[in-house]
């Protein structure tokens, strides 16, 4: 969420940015309704202050019916007032919702298409073995026992496969661990408010990801980002004590598994999917060099496991309500002979933080609110999709990374 201050300090950049990022919204009608609250607010105060003077005249000895019937009079107008200033305040703060977050002057403008590449590694490999075919042929995915149990996109990972999504997390948290992030395990339902403070708010209701529990204040998280987001909700933090780095590890639901125009074969875009994500509360100061520190090391891990790909600058068309910037990774499939993501990165600044309410307290006794950044360290059924294209062999063998062989009992080959 914007603070509505800043967005009538910068009427203009505030309507491009949303402008770009494809979200309709009305500006000047929201800093009208703002301005409404002002008066209703201003009324009110007036009103309390009256009825405090009021009060204390009708003590040391027995009211007048004048001063009893003034009361009273103020009381009801002040109870009118009051629910009317709430529910203008509710209006606004629903207003300000659909208001996304600012972009980085450095985002390309433009759609999907208008992303940028800007750099690549690894040499693209010309051939590769289909992973559904590969996986179904060594008994080592179900999606047909998945969906009896469960609905299409659902499956069972088994023996040589969840072995190798059991080793790529031990990887993964092997190297969160190098860089001084600290190890959660998270919630898998996060309450509307955190669904809200995360800046989770479709374009459309069709447009909606996540499964609603029914009856309850409650849905399943689409990735850790959710209650990482609201750990420190509601808090004040010390300026020494930041970053705070976090790896957080979890199941992930999504109801985009059959998503039009999207590749969706076998593992690549399922309803659920386990994932460790990476999240950090920073200094305003500190969180374009805390951007730059997430994507280093979603290379990191993508080199170790020798998998070429490129990174690519989002566009803000491509852009979700909170990031101001992603970055996202994708690897060469040498299957279906393109780039393909698999992780991503983004700088949330304070969108998120004012949401949720956490902030920082600096040296010097001021507070303010914190940056927040997320970033995918190894989102592991795609991760698995990424590996058979590119280590399974036309013979029925899979060929380990050497970065896995220690997590997998030195085996070369499954």
């Amino acid at each position: 969420m914007l603070d509505v201050k800043f967005i009538r300090d910068n009427l203009e950049l505030v309507e491009k940015s949303a402008k770009e990022k494809g979200y309709k919204v009305n500006i000047p009608e929201l800093l009208e309704l703002d301005d409404k609250r002002k008066i209703e607010l201003t009324e009110v105060e007036e009103l309390r202050k009256l009825r405090n003077e009021t009060a204390a005249k009708m003590k040391g000895g027995k009211p007048s019916p004048e001063l009893i019937a003034e009361g009273k009079r103020i009381k009801e107008e002040l109870s009118a007032k009051e629910q009317a200033l709430s529910t203008i305040e509710t209006e606004v703060k629903e207003r300000l919702k659909q208001v996304p977050n600012v972009i980085f002057d450095d985002v390309p403008l433009g759609g999907e298409e208008d992303s940028v590449e800007i750099k690549k590694w690894g040499e693209n490999h010309e051939k590769g073995v289909d992973h559904l075919d590969f996986a179904v042929s060594r008994d080592w995915v179900d999606f047909e026992r998945g969906a009896k149990v469960a609905g299409a996109k659902f499956y069972y990972l088994k023996g040589g496969l969840a072995l190798l999504e059991n080793a790529l997390l031990q990887y993964g948290l092997s190297k969160m661990q190098e860089h001084g992030f600290t190890y959660m395990t998270v919630p898998d339902m996060v309450s509307s408010r955190v669904l809200e403070g995360c800046g989770f708010n479709p374009r459309s209701s069709e447009q909606s990801d996540e499964y609603f529990i029914e009856g309850e204040d409650l849905a399943m998280i689409a990735t850790a980002e959710m209650p990482l987001t609201g750990y420190h909700m509601d808090e004040i933090l010390d300026e020494d004590k930041l970053p705070l780095l976090y790896a957080g590890y979890s199941p992930c639901f999504r109801k985009e598994a059959g998503a039009y125009g999207k590749y969706t074969r076998g593992l690549f875009r399922v309803h659920q999917f386990n994932k460790l994500e990476m999240y950090i509360f920073c200094l305003p100061e500190n969180s374009k060099e805390m951007h730059e520190k997430l994507l280093a090391i979603e290379e990191e891990i993508w080199q170790g496991l020798e998998i070429p790909y490129h990174v690519v600058n989002i566009a803000a068309g491509d852009l979700g309500a909170p990031a101001a910037k992603k970055y996202d990774m994708e690897y060469w499939s040498p299957v279906n002979q393109k780039y393909q993501e698999i992780t991503s990165c983004s700088n949330c600044t304070d969108f998120q933080a004012r949401s949720c309410n956490v902030r920082v307290r600096r040296k010097d006794g001021t507070v303010e609110f914190v940056h927040t950044l997320n970033g995918t360290a190894i989102p592991l059924a795609r991760a698995l999709v990424v590996l058979l294209e590119n280590y399974a062999t036309p013979e029925g063998k899979f060929k380990v990374p050497k970065v896995l062989q220690p997590y997998l009992n030195n085996k070369e080959e499954l």
